[in-house]
């Protein structure tokens, strides 16, 4: 027959590792906890910042005063086309999109389909390739870049029309 004493001194311990697993996993808890806390503090002091500094440059517009814009970087925003905006403002894979249906490989007038597109870009006209270059000429076109420069002759046929302004 096992003793009170020995019965006592499992439960003990038992209940002693339970409480030491539940501060553990507590402590783990609370680290996760704390990261989202500095997560939120972090983000509410960037969005408080005011925007500007060292990533807006003056950018001179033909015929206009200098306009401060952000210095695009890849995967911002395309921004909305407005009369006198430049590719300048693009980032950069969209500024090489208008660059080379610009005239930047010879071609300035010329329709040109995905795949010609991605081609002239140095890039292989594997579908996936293809789809990306699709995809930025649509996202110019859905911004109004098709009114301002490009001219989507026929669905996925893009050209810049001769007279308009191109390069960046």
């Amino acid at each position: 027959m096992p003793s009170v004493m020995g019965l006592l001194e499992e439960r003990e311990r038992a209940a002693r590792q339970r409480v030491e697993a539940l501060q553990a996993e507590l402590r783990e808890a609370e680290a996760v906890w704390e990261r989202f806390v500095i997560a939120r503090e972090t983000v509410g002091e960037v969005l408080a910042e005011p925007r500007g500094g060292e990533d807006v440059a003056p950018v001179v517009v033909a015929g206009e005063r200098p306009v401060q814009v952000r210095q695009a970087v890849p995967g911002s925003v395309v921004p909305h086309w407005k009369k006198g905006l430049a590719p300048a403002g693009l980032a950069p894979a969209y500024r090489r999109i208008m660059d080379v249906l610009a005239g930047g490989n010879g071609m300035r007038g010329e329709a040109m389909d995905c795949r010609q597109l991605a081609a002239a870009l140095g890039w292989e006209p594997v579908p996936a390739k293809v789809e990306g270059v699709r995809s930025k000429a649509k996202r110019l076109a859905a911004r109004g870049w098709l009114a301002g420069w490009l001219a989507e002759e026929r669905p996925g046929l893009f050209s810049v029309p001769v007279g308009q302004g191109g390069g960046s």
